[in-house]
């Protein structure tokens, strides 16, 4: 342990703890725009400096180590004159108008410049230069906004390991930004939208369909309705001053109607067919395998998360036949509104208009695939992330807080608890494997052996072995065996289970998420999601599962429905015209 002073304050914390976090552990909030927690600090921004007695000049918080001894004072004239200076110097070179910007009451910048009082700008610098980046159907930067402070960068390289963003240039044209000021449809970039959550200003931010939505709604020839993923109900709250894991599904549904949706429906619903769909395809390659004995793509990837699927075209297209074929929970649920409920309701597909919320940019991207559709018709017409859909019921004066709970309306809206975990890292393979141990042993799956340990948690890379005994005759080859299955989250991790995988060691099926944490801590959640924050949204999921009856896929009895009136059986003919897809490896990146 290493005893100092901090503001004349007596500290002692463990050795090789930097300044800011000492202080953080004493109540001393320490501003800083570039740190990250859990990664090396970049010392880029310079806000986070403080005197140290003896030291010729200040140092930075994030990036100096405490010594035995030492004397921190981070509250001095020198310091609060200092950090002022840093903070009007990138006011002065950034070019942004708050007054109209998309981040203007979520901006880091902003915010430190009112708290250090500034309000007049001392200094009129040229402003930098500008290109606004709106190539990809999920993202758009605007590197006039940019303060360099790196933090996407070490989200893109050290956490999703994409490389599409790196710092260019020196001085004032340094830039951050593909290589070659490329474009990010240029690059192969899987627009999952994490640089967008952990930028500090506006300078990456979602593609925004808050007024093709608006449309929509105010056109009567429209249906209009809306789908909810399992994650928005445990961070919608966070918009409106709730802590996060603030379960909010029934003031969310409320909300959902008062602005104008026709139905509110969910996600879930999708997920519920997408367990029943992807695991009884993996039930069919386990047959193919090991009582056929044909080649056969395995382990299975799972494929519901959009980010991955790009990740995998672009890096690693040696896989693609391992990847499930089901589509994501969204667009079964786009491909099912437009056809079976359009049946049951008389409409037309063409004048239904599928809007979902995500906690996800990459879904923006999915939603325009051209694999995403049915007789040339999309199954999603427009995707709204968590912070869209704040900020859409801000502008309608919802008063979010006062609302009455509600009801998701049917048939698409009922789901089970295996559905709502969807949200969590290791939630897709917890929800299969409820469903495969029954379809395959004919037996419920008792109540206390629902959650899977091994497979719960914020480990980046985890796994388990599952044996499987008493076997209905149907299934009578698995008797005995032991099913092994993978999970990881975020890309770098999916790396690491790729690379397990070309070694040799032997998997089934493993489930792939691209960010960290999951859905949880998606690219369209709100800010800032941490690893607190990761655990408190992930809690609320699991609470959420834990307090319904209803908690496999397969037992869903609109599920049911849904199979006996209109698409049969798993992985028929109508569900692999609906429900099914393939992709391809992305060969030119330039854009067309």
């Amino acid at each position: 342990m290493i005893k100092l002073y901090i503001d004349n304050q007596p500290v002692e914390v463990p050795a090789n703890t930097s300044i800011l976090d000492a202080g953080r552990g004493v109540g001393i909030k320490i501003p800083t725009l570039c740190f990250i927690e859990n990664f090396e600090a970049k010392g880029a921004c310079r806000v986070c400096l403080v005197e140290v007695k003896g030291a010729k000049n200040l140092v930075a918080a994030c990036s100096t180590t405490v010594l035995e001894g030492m004397e921190i004072f981070t509250n001095s004239k020198t310091v609060r004159d200092s950090r002022r200076f840093v903070v009007e110097m990138l006011l002065s070179e950034h070019n942004g108008d708050c007054k109209t910007c998309l981040r203007n009451d979520d901006c880091e910048l902003r915010q430190l410049a009112s708290e250090m009082g500034i309000n007049v700008l001392e200094f009129e610098g040229e402003p930098a230069p500008q290109n606004i980046d709106d190539s990809t159907p999920a993202l758009i930067r605007d590197s006039g906004k940019c303060i360099k402070c790196r933090r996407c960068v070490t989200i893109c390289n050290e956490v999703q390991g994409v490389g599409a963003l790196f710092p260019q240039g020196r001085g004032f044209y340094s830039s951050i930004g593909p290589s070659f000021a490329e474009n990010l449809a240029a690059v192969a970039c899987v627009q999952c939208g994490q640089c967008a959550a952990i930028c500090p200003v506006g300078a990456i931010i979602e593609k925004d369909h808050i007024a093709g939505v608006w449309q929509a709604i105010d056109n009567p020839s429209k249906h209009v309705i809306v789908q909810t993923a399992p994650a928005i109900r445990a961070a919608l709250g966070e918009c409106f001053g709730y802590e996060p894991g603030t379960l909010v599904t029934g003031k969310m549904v409320s909300a959902l109607r008062r602005l104008g949706f026709d139905k509110v429906f969910d996600t879930n619903f999708g997920a519920d067919l997408t367990i029943v769909e992807e695991g009884t395809e993996l039930l069919h390659r386990l047959k193919k395998a090991l009582v056929d004995k044909q080649p056969v793509a395995l382990p299975q990837f799972t494929s519901c998360s959009p980010g991955w699927i790009n990740f995998v075209e672009f890096y690693y297209p040696d896989f693609l036949e391992n990847l499930s074929t089901c589509k994501s929970p969204q667009q079964m649920f786009g491909a099912i509104a437009k056809t079976y409920y359009a049946e049951k309701i008389g409409k037309r597909p063409e004048d239904i208009v599928v809007v979902s919320v995500m906690p996800c940019t990459a879904k923006k991207y999915e939603a325009q695939r051209p694999e995403m559709s049915h007789n040339g018709i999309r199954d999603v017409d427009y995707v709204l992330t968590t912070r869209e859909l704040g900020r859409m019921i801000k502008q309608a004066g919802i008063d979010f807080r006062s609302l009455p709970d509600s009801k998701m309306d049917s048939p698409l809206g009922i789901s089970s608890g295996a559905a709502d975990i969807f949200a969590n890292t290791g939630g897709v393979m917890e929800a299969a494997i409820r469903t495969v141990y029954e379809i395959v042993t004919g037996r419920p799956l008792p109540t206390n052996q629902l959650h899977i340990e091994p497979l719960m948690g914020l480990d980046g890379l985890k796994k388990a072995t599952l044996k499987i005994e008493g076997t209905l005759p149907e299934w009578q080859f698995l008797e005995g065996i032991e099913l092994k299955v993978g999970v990881a989250h975020s890309l770098t991790n999916a790396v690491r289970i790729i690379d397990a995988v070309k070694k040799g060691e032997e998997f089934h099926f493993i489930e792939v998420m691209t960010c960290p944490g999951g859905c949880i801590g998606g690219g369209g959640q709100p800010r800032f999601t941490t690893n607190e924050v990761r655990k408190k949204r992930i809690a609320a999921i699991y609470q959420e599962d834990e307090g319904k009856t209803l908690r496999k896929s397969h037992e869903n009895p609109d599920i049911k429905q849904l199979y006996a009136e209109f698409l049969g059986k798993p992985l028929g003919e109508k569900s692999h015209q609906l429900l099914h897809t393939h992709y391809k490896a992305k060969e030119n990146l330039k854009p067309t």
